[in-house]
């Protein structure tokens, strides 16, 4: 809403969407991974992997599956070939489907994964299990927008960097490769969100750049939603905060058990 409605508009519909997607996927993960709510650690993974799951959830929507205008947008945001949105609905959907299979795939592998014997030690293994997501963000990224704007290595090898990173934030937090790969993505696409909206507030984000700015009462009305944004931040921070004050294992289980609830503690 913050870096869109200035461009599209405002409506209680699309606002909504992201957090009721959100909440109904947080309860889902927390009944399958029975993570402990009552520490820290438990929130700050249910929420970088309620994060991923929601935001994979509404992309493969929006890119496969919903019809829109397209011409609004410099990036095209339904599927395209070399930057032209393919108009054929069956084409469209065979695809997204193959998308929701591999993704699939790499949830069944990562979650056999923990019960496999591996020569690499526990923690080689954790950071290139929580890079994978990046890796597919930056292909994905790439093919949607290098056609617009160009191959930028930088940008293309962000992701997988930054999900490293936080698989070495958060691999105390959890022993589950599956978890660590979620809640690292998850992270990572919450911060370079954040990044983009609120460091360069005034810059269009690429699927509107050249765009003019159609709706600009926006330009106020947002503003409270910022000290939101930021009281969430703040809760997740305050979260890990805790989480690594508390008494914990760290890392991931040495024999491939999970722990008590999902989470070493």
């Amino acid at each position: 809403m913050y870096k869109d409605a200035i461009h599209e508009g405002f409506s209680y519909r699309r606002y909504s969407r992201s957090i009721i997607v959100g909440a109904a996927v947080g309860l889902l993960l927390e009944r399958w991974t029975a993570l402990d709510l009552t520490t820290g650690a438990g929130l700050v993974v249910l929420f970088g992997m309620a994060y991923v799951a929601e935001r994979t959830a509404v992309e493969i929507w929006k890119t496969f599956f919903r019809e829109e205008d397209q011409s609004k947008y410099f990036i095209p945001m339904q599927f395209s070939m070399f930057g032209t949105p393919v108009k054929s609905r069956p084409v469209r959907w065979a695809v997204g489907a193959a998308c929701l299979a591999i993704v699939g795939l790499v949830v069944v592998a990562l979650d056999r994964l923990q019960y496999a014997a591996l020569p690499l030690p526990r923690l080689a293994v954790a950071l290139l299990v929580g890079s994978i997501g990046g890796w597919l963000t930056a292909v994905g990224g790439a093919w949607k927008d290098a056609p617009k704007e160009g191959f930028e290595p930088l940008k293309f090898f962000r992701s997988p960097l930054m999900t490293l990173a936080y698989a070495a934030i958060l691999y105390p937090l959890t022993d589950r490769y599956l978890y660590l790969a979620m809640a690292s993505l998850g992270f990572e696409r919450a911060t370079v969100e954040t990044y983009k909206t609120f460091f360069f507030p005034n810059k269009p984000r690429g699927k509107f750049a050249g765009k003019p700015v159609t709706h600009p009462e926006m330009l106020r009305r947002r503003v409270p939603f910022a000290y939101l944004y930021a009281a969430i931040w703040l809760g997740v921070l305050a979260s890990y905060a805790t989480a690594l004050t508390a008494p914990r294992r760290g890392g991931v289980a040495g024999d491939g058990a999970p722990a008590a609830g999902g989470v070493a503690y």
